[in-house]
C-alpha cells in the first residue's frame, strides 16, 4: 500500500494567520507548510505590524495589534486573503490600497464594496474589480450580504467585526460553502472570540471582544489529499496521513464521493485508507465544495456509466471558468462532459494520450498529472508551476505513485 502525507490545508492556516495577528501576544502555529497563497498572507500580517518567525514547521507569531508597516497590500492570487482582510483592514482610519495577480484581478468584487459601505467604510474599486481602496474605521451596525458566490467575505466580516466599537448583525441570504464558514468559527473560537447564528442565515456578533495569542495545529488538506484519495480507488491502494476525520473542511466531503462511487474506505483519526474497487457512476451535489469537482471529475471518468454532479454554478469565477474547461480538457484525453444548468454529466472512458491545458488554474494541473497515471499512455499538461499557488509539492508526491 502506497503511503502519502498531505501538506497543511491553506485554509485553515490562512485563517489562522489573520486571527494571530489581530490576538496581543505570541501565537504559534503548528505544522504548518508553504504555498503561494498562504505565503502573500503571511506577507499581509508581516505588513500589519507583526513580527514571524518559523522553526521545525512552527510559525511564531508576535503581535501588537494592527501597526501597519506600509499601506499597500498585495494579496497575489489568493480570493480568500482578498475578502478576509478587506474588513480588517476597514478597522483602522488608515487608508489602504489592496490589489492581488494574475487571474484574481478579473475576479468581481463588487460584494466587498457593498458590505463595507453599509458598515460605514470608504471603499473604492476599478469598476468591480480590484485594486481596491479602504479607508475606516468600520461602524458597527445591521448590514445584509449575498453568500451565493462565495463565503469569503462572511469570513472576513466575522474575523473583524468582533473587535469593532459595537455589536454588529450580519443577515446573510444564499449562503453557499457553510462548512468553511464551521471552519472560521472554530478556529475564532479557539482563539477566545464567538459568534451565535441562526441557522446561517443571521449572525449576531458582540463587539469589544478580543482575541487571545495562543498555540494552533494547522490540520492537513483535504482538497489537496483528495487527489490522492482518488488514486487509491482508482489505480492502487493509498494511505493518506494528516487527515482529520472530525474535520470542518467542505473537502472531507470527498469520502462520501468515493463511497457512493463503490470504494473501500477506512478513516482513523488521522489517516484515510482506500482500496482499489470496481467503481460505478453515482450522483453528487458538490454545491458547497466547489473545489472538489476537478478530483470528482477525474473519480467519475473512471465509473461505469454516467456520473452527475451538481453546483458548477460555484466554478464561474475560480482561478478559471473551471466547468467549462474540465468539459474542453477531458475532451482532448477521451472523456465526454456535458454541462446542463446547474448539472455537470460525466461519462466513464478510459483517457487516451493528449495535451491538457491547466488555463494557470492549479486545480487543473492537478488533474491533468492525476489523469496522466490512468492512461496508458501519455497525458501532458501544461503549466504544471500553477500548483504553487495551493500545494508546490504536489508532482513530486504524484511522481511518488509512479
Amino acid at each position: 500500500m502506497k503511503k502519502i502525507t498531505v501538506a497543511a490545508s491553506k485554509s485553515y492556516l490562512q485563517r489562522a494567520l489573520a486571527i494571530a495577528a489581530l490576538a496581543h501576544g505570541e501565537s504559534v502555529l503548528k505544522q504548518v507548510s508553504w504555498c503561494n497563497d498562504s505565503v502573500a498572507a503571511r506577507k499581509i500580517i508581516e505588513n500589519l505590524g507583526c513580527q514571524t518567525a518559523e522553526e521545525n514547521r512552527n510559525l511564531s507569531i508576535k503581535s501588537s495589534g494592527i501597526r501597519f508597516k506600509t499601506k499597500s497590500f498585495n494579496a497575489g492570487e489568493a480570493g480568500l486573503s482578498i475578502r478576509m482582510f478587506s474588513p480588517v483592514f476597514a478597522l483602522s482610519n488608515h487608508r489602504i490600497d489592496f490589489t492581488g495577480e494574475g487571474s484574481l484581478k478579473t475576479r468581481p468584487i463588487q460584494i466587498i464594496e457593498d458590505a463595507l459601505r453599509q458598515l460605514g467604510v470608504e471603499v473604492e474599486s476599478h469598476k468591480g474589480l480590484l485594486p481596491l481602496k479602504i479607508k475606516g474605521p468600520v461602524q458597527p451596525g445591521n448590514i445584509s450580504i449575498d453568500g451565493s458566490l462565495s463565503s469569503q467575505l462572511l469570513t472576513g466580516l466575522l474575523i473583524a467585526l468582533p473587535l469593532a466599537n459595537g455589536d454588529s448583525v450580519i443577515e446573510v441570504s444564499h449562503l453557499k460553502s457553510i462548512p468553511y464558514i464551521d471552519m472560521t468559527l472554530a478556529i475564532m473560537k479557539h482563539f477566545g472570540v464567538e459568534v451565535v447564528h441562526e441557522d446561517y442565515q443571521i449572525f449576531r456578533i458582540k463587539g469589544h471582544q478580543e482575541y487571545q495569542a495562543k498555540p494552533y495545529d494547522i490540520e492537513g488538506d483535504w482538497s489537496g489529499g483528495a487527489f490522492f484519495l482518488v488514486y487509491g480507488a482508482v489505480k492502487e491502494n493509498i494511505e493518506i496521513a494528516n487527515l482529520n476525520d472530525a474535520s470542518k473542511q467542505a473537502d472531507k466531503a470527498i469520502i462520501e464521493a468515493l463511497q457512493l462511487a463503490g470504494a473501500y474506505v477506512k478513516m482513523d483519526a488521522q489517516s484515510v485508507k482506500v482500496e482499489k474497487s470496481e467503481l460505478t457512476a453515482f450522483e453528487f451535489d458538490a454545491t458547497d465544495c466547489p473545489d472538489l469537482f476537478p478530483p470528482l471529475v477525474c473519480l467519475a471518468s473512471q465509473c461505469k456509466g454516467e456520473t452527475k454532479l451538481k453546483g458548477i454554478s460555484r466554478l464561474k469565477h475560480k482561478e478559471s471558468d473551471r466547468a467549462t474547461v474540465l468539459k474542453e480538457e477531458f475532451s482532448k484525453i477521451g472523456i465526454e462532459i456535458t454541462l446542463k444548468g446547474d448539472l455537470m454529466h460525466i461519462k466513464g472512458s478510459k483517457p487516451t494520450a493528449g495535451i491538457i491545458d491547466s488555463h494557470n488554474d492549479h486545480r487543473i494541473a492537478m488533474v491533468g498529472g492525476l489523469m496522466n497515471l490512468f492512461c496508458d499512455d501519455e497525458i501532458k499538461t501544461t503549466g504544471q508551476e500553477s500548483v504553487n499557488k495551493s500545494y508546490p509539492d504536489f508532482f513530486t508526491d504524484l511522481s511518488a505513485l509512479g
